[in-house]
């Protein structure tokens, strides 16, 4: 007789509290709107200045600009670099931005009236030279990571926001272990005046430098091919990250594709439900929403990248918050740029 008492009261119970609590509010699917066509056959450099500008840039030494919100944009041919890959840029304002060009001779650039005049503020023509990701703290700090020269990678830093560049102790890497130049974003600032960087190939692992020392991390990331490693990542803030990357010559693979930390990087875990395969740039927008993209689609997670959804849609290679705002841009093949509406 108790039990069948208690039995309905806890069923009386269930019933009010349900009633009393509101319903699961689903998210809004974000969509992708193409807004641009470049004169460029790949674009890989991409940054959000604000919600009015951003830079982009990529091949046949070519870069771009809209101060409108991408409305309109102007486009750039840096001369003496018709056959340059710049792989990364760096926009400060509407007027100043740098960019990188990633293999022998290695050259940067810096621009400061709004890409009409472009300096070379670095040269380098050692034919092992290869720079993967540009990040800078701020205007004037900034950091490059590129693939290893004589068994340690290579790494450059600016006090003056890109108009000098001085070589940087770098750690040791391991036979057939290199970086990505996918996105610009295997390389992030971090807080506390922090660098890190994400290797891939045979060997993948996690870098971050804490003062004059580098800590690495082993992860549980697809590796041991070229084509293998992670890609790109993020931190949402100086303990809560996210990486992505797979194989891009299998680009179905979601195994090893996606990994979180909640420690700064010292351990990393695989999610629930990964990306659908091979991603090549990711991005916080919030704490809980985060974006990842690669030439095959776009993935977006609501709850920190516990769980991914696609986008429909093609895949590009970049992908960037606005510094200054949340304005989302998608860059990638064929010159094609693109906003993420409703993030």
């Amino acid at each position: 007789m108790k039990f069948r008492v208690l039995t309905a009261l806890l069923f009386t119970m269930s019933h009010i509290l349900s009633a009393q609590a509101p319903p699961l509010k689903a998210l809004p699917v974000p969509k992708i709107e193409q807004v641009a066509t470049a004169p460029i056959s790949s674009i890989r450099g991409l940054s959000v200045v604000s919600d009015s500008v951003a830079w982009v840039s990529g091949t046949q030494g070519k870069a771009g600009r809209t101060t409108d919100g991408g409305k309109t944009w102007q486009w750039f041919t840096v001369p003496g670099c018709d056959s340059v890959d710049f792989r990364d840029v760096e926009g400060f304002t509407g007027e100043r931005a740098v960019l990188m060009g990633i293999a022998s001779p290695a050259r940067i650039f810096l621009t400061e009236d709004g890409g009409k005049n472009w300096e070379q503020v670095y040269f380098n023509n050692d034919s092992a030279i290869f720079l993967d990701a540009m990040e800078f703290y701020g205007d004037r700090k900034g950091f490059i990571a590129g693939d290893p020269i004589n068994g340690n990678f290579k790494g450059l830093i600016t006090p003056d926001g890109g108009k000098t560049w001085y070589n940087h102790p770098m750690p040791p890497a391991d036979s057939g272990e290199a970086c990505f130049a996918a996105s610009g974003t295997t390389l992030r600032a971090l807080p506390g005046a922090q660098v890190a960087f994400a290797s891939g190939g045979t060997h993948s692992r996690f870098y971050r430098l804490h003062g004059r020392k580098w800590q690495v991390t082993e992860w549980p990331a697809n590796q041991g091919q070229s084509s293998t490693g992670i890609f790109s990542f993020a931190f949402y803030n100086d303990k809560q990250g996210v990486a992505v990357g797979g194989d891009y010559q299998k680009p179905e693979i979601v195994k090893g594709n996606c990994l979180l930390t909640t420690d700064g990087g010292a351990s990393w875990t695989a999610p629930a439900a990964p990306p659908r395969g091979y991603r090549s740039a990711v991005e916080y927008i919030d704490k809980n929403l985060v974006i990842c993209t690669g030439p095959d689609g776009t993935d977006w997670s609501g709850d920190g990248g516990k769980t991914w959804q696609a986008l429909p849609g093609e895949g590009y290679h970049a992908v960037r918050r606005a510094k200054t705002g949340r304005t989302v841009y998608l860059a990638g093949a064929r010159g094609r740029i693109a906003v993420v509406r409703g993030m």
